[in-house]
């Protein structure tokens, strides 16, 4: 039976899978993935929950070729054709980005502008179930932005609040002004700074559910990119800092140091970082990406798999002597906000 956990804040009624599944990769790029195998690999985790329990789905406004609403418009056709499947997902959506751009704009006049664009794209196929800004804005105090999703809530425009990208302390600011029931960072065995940790501790704290994005190091750990030419043309990877070609070489040595430890457990790479990520706390949910549902279905085995004191230590050694180059992002500024 597949594991489950509980959301947090004012979704700690709601019972999810203990791995959710991002939808970013589907359509962020020029070709977007075909609709039937976007749906079957959609269909493929949820079907492996028992009854009652619900997929973590994480989408964005602007998860698009130029930050388009495409990722928006597929999942609604998903929902148009599988109307069954709407109460068994729980669907996240990242917005609050300036219009056509990188940049976070948490004002409440484009915050009220995101959600509506949303639910419209949605066309009523789906509740809005949670929304997330995905950065938090410099410029706007974190207590003005809660505060304005906690009234689009009370206008019914969504049902809870998450956050993404914050530091620890911006997470308890937000959780003051309106309970936060998801908040979202960056988690895996090459990602997981002194910050990660606090924020994992101050959710904990809070009964906020953690999300762990790229838990597979956006791939990377599972050993089959192995140089700068194994991503597309195209791929938003090649902007990152830890895949360019001189260092991508140095940070392999941790993606060998873990496929032994898989290895000899006798599961994939990826499974074995996804169960490290799921490790760190009942409350913490591993969110990988997946096109296939072939690999949703690896993905999701991964939280069952359950690791031995002796393994958590053999992997943390692994993780501490590891020495990665370069950053997660290319600019830092919008990092731990």
């Amino acid at each position: 039976m597949t594991r489950t956990t509980t959301l947090g804040g004012t979704a700690s009624d709601i019972v999810v899978g203990k791995v959710a599944h991002g939808l970013m990769l589907m359509t962020w790029k020029q070709d977007p993935v075909p609709d039937e195998q976007c749906f079957e690999a959609i269909k493929a985790g949820i079907d492996t929950l028992p009854p009652g329990a619900k997929m973590l789905l994480v989408a964005g406004e602007f998860y698009g070729h130029n930050l388009s609403t495409t990722n928006l418009e597929m999942i609604a056709r998903f929902f148009e054709k599988y109307p069954s499947y709407a109460d068994k997902a729980f669907l996240s959506v990242k917005g609050g980005l300036a219009p056509n751009s990188y940049h976070p704009d948490c004002s409440p006049a484009n915050l009220r502008r995101s959600v509506e664009t949303i639910n419209e794209k949605l066309r009523g196929t789906k509740r809005l179930d949670l929304f997330e800004s995905a950065r938090v804005d410099p410029n706007v105090p974190i207590e003005v932005s809660i505060a304005a999703l906690a009234e689009l809530k009370n206008e019914g425009k969504l049902d809870h609040i998450g956050m993404s990208e914050c530091s620890a302390a911006s997470l308890r600011r937000g959780n003051a002004i309106h309970p936060i029931s998801v908040v979202e960072i960056e988690i895996s065995p090459w990602s997981c700074e002194e910050e990660t940790k606090n924020v994992i501790a101050t959710a904990n704290e809070l009964g906020i559910a953690v999300a762990g994005y790229a838990p597979l190091g956006r791939g990377f750990l599972t050993g089959q990119i192995k140089r700068f030419e194994d991503l597309p043309e195209g791929d938003f990877r090649r902007t990152l800092p830890r895949f360019q070609e001189d260092v991508m070489r140095h940070n392999f040595a941790i993606v060998d140091a873990l496929s032994d430890i898989a290895k000899k457990k006798n599961v994939t790479s990826a499974q074995l970082s996804i169960a490290w990520v799921g490790a760190l706390g009942p409350h913490v949910i591993p969110l990988p990406g997946s096109s296939h549902a072939k690999r949703t279905l690896e993905n999701c085995a991964g939280g069952d798999i359950e690791l031995t004191q002796e393994e958590l230590d053999e992997i943390n050694r692994v993780i501490d002597t590891a020495d990665i180059q370069g950053g997660r992002y290319a600019t830092a500024a919008t990092l731990w906000g």
